[in-house]
């Protein structure tokens, strides 16, 4: 079988935003499934993909969102769905933020639309219930390529007929899972497509040697045309029938000589492109090659992340994921009055000033520079700044080792991504008592982005490893003493943090090392205690001024600093002085910090009851913000207040009965 000839590598850039004029968007109002696509003729598709364009940043404008990873593949998208029939055939998208434009053509293009990662709106990634044309959701890197085998497996032993499609972008090959499907694709099934959506981007700009052998294969014009042309060219010459086998060998062989090794034909994938991305025509023609394939097919598309966005273009980091926006400018939309500064930002300011004083100080991240709040040791300090690509485990594994060299390694990676690594945490960091801290941004909910982002399960899943140290400062001022306290300690140490805005505390010029398990009293009572942990702190303390106006009753505050260890001496005196002690936290109540605390009070051999306020053992959806998500949770101050009252006073009835 021989491959259409592959069309032009797409080397243009976008001089501007194109503008639409006022009424704007006319095709694709009329679009209500894949089907209606398929029905317009192809010289309207531009105006299609430009209309689709104006919508994705009309709406993140708004919303905030993904707008670069989804710009890019417009005309992928579309392709796509005119060759392939959704649901029936399955289209695997990795990590998924890059489905904006797959929502809007499977029946999604409404009000919901334009309320994406808001509350009642879309969600920002594929959500299985939210659509039948979402064979999968997901929401971290690396995920499509095994998942699309299994689906495609599943439908060899069934005997159906679908296709399976897999959507990965270049830094996924980055990401060890998909080294492992890649491994076992040739081997389990003849009929998968893969999609390389090559843009040299993940969130940073993509790092390693999978990033540069891609880029060889993309710049090598003499590649191309031998793979394009080479076996077309024997089927001509005299004979030529009797030297396709020998011409097989050829190609491999002038393959080798202008590129390394051709990785994903040695895999047993058949390789076509580079492809221009945003060429429609090639697109469906490669397309249609590949769904009529007789072994596994891998399309290498090169598309220009942030596509017919100029600002999208000129920012694609900050452009990958952005908070809402002036569509004109790309600036940020006014957010009301100075904000403090993020909790990232304050640790990669604190963390680039300490490893100036110590050379021996690394900072790690899995390819979010920016996020974590790194990029600031990485222009101020690149000798101590490593970025290893989506690679969790490695981070993990690479931090191990550095630390048995007397470096320390500063690692920081989301909550939530943070769970990929699980096993190296336990096997090589803790296992070992190396000196490698760990700090977790977005530790609670990232309400926008929803069940694959929010951060919390850390506790219980670090809690019950021994040997680790787990914090969580009320302020910015704390998180700077917290690591501060972290880098000097000879044992794993884990900080978690919010996302987004501090509260504005000032920052002590020289920070202060805190002592391992000791927490803080912030205010003493006599009628009950309340634990928080981290942000609940000052919510805490909202509630004892409440309590105190509203029923004269005296709360203990605490700001518990640790998860573990507990101030488990501080504890037992208050279990033993007070009828109730309350816990507060931004974590699940299943095994987090109230789970600890009950813990500690049962093994001090005391019955005081422990009301445990936290998140429910339920997967928290997106929402607008995490006072709109906390009272759907029976989580809001007001809630929070009538249920330690509701407890205290059943406590003050069953002792008054006992008395009785």
């Amino acid at each position: 079988m021989t491959q259409p000839a592959s069309p032009r590598n797409h080397t243009g850039t976008d001089a501007g935003r194109s503008r639409l004029p006022a009424g704007r968007r006319q095709i694709l109002p009329t679009l209500s499934s894949p089907a209606d696509l398929k029905k317009l003729p192809p010289a309207v598709l531009p105006q299609l993909c430009e209309e689709i364009r104006d919508a994705i940043i009309e709406t993140t404008s708004i919303n905030g969102g993904h707008v670069g990873p989804n710009l890019g593949v417009v005309e992928l998208t579309v392709a796509l769905h005119r060759v392939f029939n959704t649901p029936q055939d399955k289209f695997v998208f990795d990590v998924a933020h890059q489905g904006y434009v797959h929502k809007l053509l499977t029946g999604r293009n409404d009000e919901r639309f334009f309320k994406i990662r808001k509350s009642g709106g879309l969600s920002g990634f594929l959500y299985r219930p939210e659509s039948e044309h979402d064979a999968y959701g997901a929401g971290h890197a690396g995920t499509a390529l095994s998942a699309a085998l299994g689906m495609a497996v599943a439908r060899d032993l069934q005997g159906s007929s679908e296709h399976v499609v897999a959507l990965l972008g270049d830094a996924a090959f980055t990401c060890g899972i998909t080294m492992e499907a890649l491994n076992n694709i040739a081997s389990s099934t003849r009929r998968l497509i893969v999609i390389l959506n090559d843009n040299k981007w993940s969130i940073a700009r993509n790092v390693g040697a999978m990033a540069r052998y891609l880029n060889e294969v993309i710049q090598n014009p003499v590649y191309n045309r031998i793979h394009d042309d080479l076996e077309s060219f024997l089927r001509r010459v005299p004979g030529g029938s009797s030297l396709i086998r020998l011409g097989a060998l050829a190609k491999e062989g002038a393959k080798n000589m202008v590129v390394p090794s051709v990785l994903f034909e040695e895999y047993g994938l058949r390789y076509l492109g580079p492809v221009d991305g945003h060429d429609l025509d090639a697109l469906v023609k490669n397309l249609e090659f590949a769904k009529h394939a007789d072994q596994p097919v891998l399309l290498h598309v090169i598309t220009v992340k942030g596509k017919g966005y100029d600002v999208a273009l000129r920012q694609p980091e900050r452009f990958h994921g952005t908070s809402p926006f002036d569509p004109e400018t790309g600036k940020p939309r006014a957010s009301g009055g100075d904000r403090p500064p993020n909790y990232q930002d304050v640790f990669g300011e604190a963390l680039t000033r300490f490893a100036k004083e110590n050379p021996r100080l690394v900072g790690i991240t899995a390819a979010m520079p920016s996020g974590t709040g790194l990029s600031k040791l990485a222009a101020e300090c690149p000798k101590q700044f490593f970025d290893v690509g989506i690679a969790e485990e490695h981070a993990v594994l690479f931090a191990a080792g550095l630390a048995t060299r007397e470096i320390h390694p500063v690692v920081a990676i989301y909550s939530t991504f943070l769970q990929r690594a699980f096993d190296c945490i336990v096997h090589d960091v803790c296992l070992q008592n190396l000196p490698v801290t760990f700090c977790m941004d977005r530790a609670g909910l990232s309400p926008n982005d929803g069940p694959t982002h929010h951060g919390l399960f850390d506790i219980a899943y670090l809690r019950p490893i021994p040997n680790t140290i787990i914090m969580q400062p009320r302020n910015e001022d704390e998180l700077v003493d917290m690591l501060h306290t972290a880098v000097l300690e000879p044992s794993p140490t884990f900080i978690r943090y919010p996302r987004g805005a501090g509260t504005g505390a000032p920052i002590k010029p020289e920070p202060a090392r805190l002592e391992i398990g000791r927490a803080e009293v912030l205010r003493e009572g006599t009628d009950l205690a309340i634990w928080a942990l981290g942000p609940m702190v000052d919510d805490a303390l909202a509630l004892a001024d409440r309590l105190l106006a509203e029923e004269e009753l005296a709360a203990t505050v605490v700001n518990a600093r640790f998860a573990k260890p507990l101030d488990r001496d501080l504890l037992a005196r208050h279990a033993a002085e007070l009828p109730l002690i309350v816990t507060m936290e931004d974590h699940a109540v299943t095994g987090g910090f109230g789970s600890a605390v009950l813990e500690a009070v049962e093994e001090a051999g005391l019955s005081t009851p422990v009301e445990r306020i936290g998140w429910p053992d339920r997967f928290v959806e997106h929402g607008s913000d995490p006072a709109v998500l906390r009272e759907a949770y029976g989580l809001s101050p007001d809630q929070c207040y009538k249920r330690i009252l509701a407890r205290y006073r059943q406590i003050h009835r069953d002792s008054v009965r006992a008395l009785s």
